[in-house]
């Protein structure tokens, strides 16, 4: 989980950077992509984290890790 903590830190570090509203808004602009990445990816793992938490509690009360294969955009959710 070090992956999800570094990209929560770092976008706190760019929203703190852009409220202070003193960028130049090129910088910002910068500043706002790479924070919508990070977000994305925090989101992308948060998501499959969710996954293996419901696969470990679907093996009828026993805790067996079982691969998860996140859901793509193409198959359907099975939720």
């Amino acid at each position: 989980m070090a992956k999800f903590e570094e990209c929560l830190q770092r976008l706190e570090r760019i929203v703190q950077e852009l409220e202070k509203g003193d960028a130049p808004l090129e910088k910002s602009l910068t500043l706002f992509e790479e924070g919508m990445q990070l977000s994305a990816t925090c989101r992308k793992e948060l998501e499959e984290a969710e996954g293996k938490v419901e696969i470990l509690l679907k093996q009828n009360g026993k805790l067996h890790a079982v691969t998860f294969e996140p859901h793509s955009e193409k198959s359907p959710a099975g939720r």
